[in-house]
């Protein structure tokens, strides 16, 4: 049975950069769930299927197959034989997982990959319910956030260093419009778990966030 470590939040509040650099610090290994998502969510986007037709998306679920696979220690997360984790980090690929994340049969084909891996791994693994539903039973849960105006000018930073234009007040709106899908599906809402512990990040530096959590775990392991 591994040690697990469930990080849930909202939409950019930076979870996979700290659940990536707490698994190293702690030579864990990391599971994006958000990636998943955004895996199903990109089949959906090429088949141009209507995520109200929950019909063919089921269709769509039991012809696709999503997988982590560790190469050179770096996590890349393939849609059946395609390693698609360059192509999964859009704005557009992430507002439909959100949606996708909604859907029972898209939790269902997920959720007994995600638990095998806790299961048989020392995990940090990161998402939008992880501690509540995934992993109730995790050692140590963090419920990480910060404000909206942090959210978004990372976000607005991020595309600017890979030289895309963006407009800050739109990526505030998606952000905003994101949290509340989030926190309203009927499905396992984003929340924070009764036992997890509240990390606002928002004048926090990485490094910060990071010893935070570590620090935690090792308390706990000790």
């Amino acid at each position: 049975m591994g040690y697990n470590i469930a990080i849930d939040g909202p939409a950019g509040a930076g979870k996979s950069t700290i659940a990536k650099l707490a698994a190293k610090e702690l030579s864990f290994i990391y599971v994006d769930t958000g990636a998943m998502y955004r895996t199903i969510a990109l089949a959906l986007l090429r088949a141009k299927i209507d995520i109200a037709d929950v019909h063919a998306v089921e269709a769509l679920l039991s012809e696709i197959s999503v997988s982590i696979r560790y190469i050179d220690g770096e996590q890349r997360v393939f849609l059946g034989t395609e390693d698609v984790s360059a192509l999964i980090r859009t704005e557009e690929v992430g507002n439909m997982a959100s949606k996708a994340a909604a859907l029972e049969p898209v939790r269902a084909k997920l959720l007994s990959l995600q638990r095998g891996l806790a299961e048989e791994n020392d995990v940090v693994m990161d998402g939008r319910d992880i501690g509540t539903n995934i992993l109730p039973n995790a050692e140590l849960k963090i419920y990480l956030t910060a404000s909206v105006d942090t959210r978004a000018d990372r976000r607005y930073k991020e595309h600017l260093a890979k030289g895309e234009t963006c407009d800050l007040e739109e990526i505030k709106r998606d952000i905003e419009q994101r949290d509340f899908q989030d926190m309203n599906r009927a499905i396992a809402p984003l929340c924070q778990a009764e036992d997890a512990v509240y990390l606002d990040s928002s004048d926090m530096t990485i490094e910060q966030v990071v010893k935070a959590i570590t620090e935690r775990a090792r308390r706990a392991e000790a």
